[in-house]
């Protein structure tokens, strides 16, 4: 069976235990900046990247290869999504994207409106995973008291940009009225609910559906179909669904009730977000556009422009993305170092996230980009003295 995209964020196992040993594997990863703060939170990731590096460069080899994909890609080819970069990406196995500035990009743009969505199209990132947790910035919700996955898919629903073979899912047929086609595949619906059912299995055992399947009847009606014939497979799962419009109010008063929740794009996109505001900034939304051979990793906020060469952008859901890609790298390629080397990044988050005097305004702090990517430096090179001085004991 294809390794499952959805392994990457599992809660604490012993895998790693498990997991046989190998020789010393090399990953390549494509980089682009993106706009706004991307520039900024990007370099923050790859600074971070490289001290791992340096740490594990015995064990674990990251080649980069830097490809440009927004503005910068439009200024020089007058593309924001061009063949090249595309090209570039196909030549290695996954890919760190900056935010974007969607729909900002000329109307004739060949990759606007969305650069992004035609990357996950192109490479089927059909899965696109978004944690959430409490970490007590936001009072209501306190540290802790939240832990649960949005498994979002990917590569279809209302978005007009990758729901048709050729052409635009929105049209007009005159000037005062506008349609949208929307898709739900049942291929698409069946592969991102058994990815969703495979992931609470190494979590608390309980999958959501969100739909609107009580108005949408045969779309919807199709996604509900599908995960209830999929959860006749996992008979351990425990499972629920609810209609969108009540979920978004569950997420609001009753968070810490769910696990992992499956549903299709759109609402996974608006719900992402809402999840975003328990963690108490979208500056500590990570997430994950993953395939059976090709992962992507972008934090799920946008380029944020009017702060954008300030130096306060919050580079944690970025680093947060990595740890994530770098988790997906391991779990698919059995390689007990790699994952070593991503238990060392997220224990430095925690650390990080633990240390209020250097946090970035969304947080409630004073630090700046440079401040909290310098203690996540630090934080691993305390994470990585700790294992050596377990490991001579």
């Amino acid at each position: 069976m294809a390794s499952d995209p959805l392994l990457c964020i599992q809660q604490e196992t012993e895998t790693i235990e498990v997991l046989r040993a190998n020789d010393v594997k090399t990953y390549r990863i494509s980089v682009a900046k993106g706009d706004g703060i991307g520039p900024e939170i990007v370099n923050s990731t790859l600074d971070v990247l490289d001290k791992l590096q340096a740490y594990y460069k015995q064990e674990v080899c990251i080649e980069l290869k830097q490809v440009l994909v927004g503005w910068e890609a439009y200024n020089k080819f007058a593309n924001s999504l061009p063949e090249e970069s595309i090209r570039k990406m196909e030549s290695v196995e996954g890919l760190i994207l900056g935010p974007l500035s969607l729909g900002t990009y000329p109307p004739s743009d060949p990759g606007g409106p969305s650069p992004s969505g035609k990357i996950r199209k192109h490479f089927d990132l059909y899965a696109n995973i978004r944690p959430t947790i409490s970490y007590g910035f936001n009072k209501c919700y306190p540290k802790g008291k939240v832990d649960l996955v949005i498994v979002r898919e990917n590569t279809e629903g209302f978005y007009a940009d990758r729901n048709m073979f050729e052409g635009n899912g929105e049209f007009k047929p005159n000037r005062d009225v506008a349609l949208s086609v929307r898709v739900i595949n049942r291929e698409s619906c069946r592969r991102v609910i058994r990815a969703a059912f495979e992931l609470a299995k190494h979590r608390s055992g309980k999958v959501t559906a969100v739909h609107k399947g009580n108005v949408l009847k045969m779309t919807d009606g199709l996604f509900l179909e599908e995960f209830r014939n999929t959860a006749q497979q996992y008979s351990s799962i425990q499972v629920d669904d609810k209609i969108v419009d009540t979920m978004a109010y569950e997420l609001v008063l009753h968070p810490e009730r769910y696990d992992v929740i499956v549903t299709t794009n759109m609402y996974g996109d608006i719900l992402t977000d809402e999840a975003a505001a328990i963690a108490g900034s979208l500056g500590l939304a990570p997430s994950l556009n993953a395939g059976e051979n090709y992962a992507m990793a972008q934090a799920a906020h946008g380029s944020a422009p009017d702060i954008a060469g300030k130096g306060i952008a919050n580079p944690l859901a970025e680093i947060m993305s990595l740890n994530m890609l770098l988790d997906w790298f391991a779990q698919r390629n059995n390689d007990v170092k790699l994952l070593q080397m991503s238990k060392t990044l997220r224990n430095a988050l925690k650390g990080t996230i633990d240390n209020t005097e250097t946090l970035t305004p969304d947080m409630g702090g004073k630090g700046t980009t440079v401040s909290i990517t310098k203690l996540v430096i630090e934080k691993i090179t305390e994470e990585v003295t700790k294992k050596n001085a377990k490991t001579m004991v």
